[in-house]
């Protein structure tokens, strides 16, 4: 068995190499090598026969910098090579899908939405297919080498497979998008639950940079979390984003879509919400709320931060209801940063210290002390998040070893 194995081992030692060396130069190229080696805590050995390959690929070249420490002629380090690779991102929302044309740096070249509909579960995956020709048709004069392709959607989803199980916008179910595209295109393929994408996007680029553990809370019309712990993703390559929106916080509360009763997005979804403000609005004509037409979430947020005790107190119960199930993570978790993503950041003054109060009092005082609540750095629309299942395959080595290749 251990002559099956070895191989293997050897290969998954190979690809975190590529990978780690691939992530230090993005980060801190140029460099040089012999900073490289130290940085990776690789054998100079290794990371000239990991560079000499990463150069051959045109996924990095070398460029002269300046080096303070020494006079005469610039020392030559190593930095992304960019030019000519291309991958394409894709959001698909309730009734339009977002494209996105990004280079290995990250930077964007086009992004446009555009309105999406289908009937049937092979016209989805024909509609879809037909989009992405038709995007590529209207911008062939940008398109360079194509590398891959990613995917973001709030679904029931398995990335592994790149199946889409289910979802809220779409009546589909068990849609092989994943492979399909894969197949038609022969591009490697990521599919992931926007979320997820979401907190690595953030850990990447955004309020989590630089941290090892993190919990991210979104509170949007989906309530769920992402969660990194040590550095990795917990089930990134699993069924679905940490489900904590259909944690039941009342047995005699509404009927959630899941089929469960009571769930907690719907208590503290933002649609949810809304039906609340509007129901009690109408009984508390003191409340600024009462003449606000039409009543939205932002509307909600000036009254609270205007004072008034009503949009106070809606926010402030989303606040502890989030804060009761945040506590029980913190325990099992002990993270540093715990992220909000929510339109309700814009009364964060309110929502964030009663949040922070239920963990104070219901969590360990050697995890709750320490944790910090910020508001994510970026908004889950766009490219972005997708753009970050590129990144990460990159730095994980699985895209390198496959661009590589061939």
């Amino acid at each position: 068995m251990s002559v099956d194995i070895q191989p293997r081992h050897i290969d998954q030692i190979k690809q975190t190499n590529i990978g780690l060396v691939y992530r230090l130069i993005d980060q801190y190229g140029p460099i040089s090598r012999i900073a490289l080696s130290k940085k990776s805590q690789l054998a100079p050995a290794s990371i000239t026969k990991i560079t000499r390959e990463l150069i051959d690929a045109h996924l990095i070249k070398e460029a002269e910098f300046p080096d303070l420490s020494f006079r005469g002629r610039p020392a030559v380090g190593l930095k992304i090579d960019s030019k000519g690779w291309q991958f394409l991102c894709i959001r698909i929302n309730k009734g339009s899908v977002v494209f996105g044309l990004r280079d290995l740096s990250n930077n964007l070249r086009i992004e446009e939405e555009r309105p999406f509909s289908f009937s049937l579960n092979q016209s989805f995956l024909d509609c879809i297919v037909d989009e992405i020709d038709d995007f590529f048709f209207r911008h062939q004069s940008c398109l360079e080498r194509l590398t891959a392709i990613s995917i973001t959607t709030n679904a029931i989803i398995d990335p592994n497979s790149g199946i889409i199980h289910s979802s809220p916008y779409y009546d589909i179910q068990n849609i092989p998008l994943g492979t399909f595209l894969h197949q038609r295109t022969g591009l490697p393929t990521f599919l992931q639950h926007s979320i997820t994408a979401w907190t690595i996007a953030e850990s990447l680029y955004g309020a989590g940079e630089n941290c090892q553990n993190i919990i991210q809370i979104v509170i949007d019309d989906n309530v769920g979390a992402g969660v990194i712990t040590a550095g990795q993703m917990l089930h990134a390559g699993n069924h679905s984003v940490v489900e904590i929106g259909h944690t039941q916080v009342d047995p005699d509360g509404e009927r959630c879509y899941c089929g469960n009763t009571g769930c907690l997005e719907t208590v503290v979804g933002i649609k949810n919400i809304l039906v609340k403000v509007h129901r009690l609005a109408e009984n508390h004509p003191d409340s600024l709320l009462y003449s606000i037409s039409p009543l939205t979430i932002d509307s909600l947020c000036q009254a609270a931060n205007q004072g008034d005790l009503l949009a106070t107190n809606i926010i402030h119960d989303v606040g502890e209801r989030i804060g009761r199930i945040m506590a029980i993570m913190v325990n099992i978790f002990n993270p540093e940063k715990i992220l909000i993503g929510s339109p309700l950041n814009g009364a964060q003054n309110i929502l964030y210290p009663a949040i922070q109060q239920q963990i104070a009092q219901l969590s360990l005082p050697g995890y709750s002390q320490q944790v910090n609540i910020v508001a994510t750095q970026f908004d889950n629309t766009g490219t972005l998040p997708a753009a970050s299942l590129i990144k990460q395959s990159l730095y994980s080595g699985e895209l390198l070893i496959e661009l590589m290749q061939g």
